[in-house]
């Protein structure tokens, strides 16, 4: 079992920057993949940013050149910088990690891109 908790959400103005951080723990030593989804109000959750545990990266064509996923030294740790950020970004972000193929996720954390 992986238990995620992410951070870093919150209100920010259009162009703004935010950080969202999530820890993982327990089996993480068989964590394949982290990454990032967001889900707005009435739409599907929706991939935003991956990272393997090779460090290969992937992005949504949306987040692409403002958004940048990367992982911590301890490789529990993923981290989602989020730059010149848009109204359209404004969604729950929900961290995931594959481990045997079986996805886990995190609690979710808001982020509002608002004037």
């Amino acid at each position: 079992q992986v238990q995620l908790v992410e951070s870093g959400g919150g209100l920010v103005q259009p162009g703004g920057s935010l950080r969202l951080s999530c820890v993982a723990s327990g089996n993480i030593f068989s964590i394949y993949t982290m990454g990032w989804y967001r889900q707005a109000p009435g739409k599907q959750r929706d991939l935003v940013a991956r990272i393997t545990s090779g460090g290969s990266t992937s992005y949504a064509d949306s987040v692409k050149g403002r958004f940048t996923i990367s992982r911590g030294n301890a490789k529990n740790t993923v981290y989602l910088q989020m730059n010149s950020l848009k109204p359209e970004d404004t969604a729950v972000y929900y961290c995931n990690a594959v481990v045997m193929g079986v996805s886990h996720w995190g609690q979710g954390t808001q982020v509002t891109v608002s004037s």
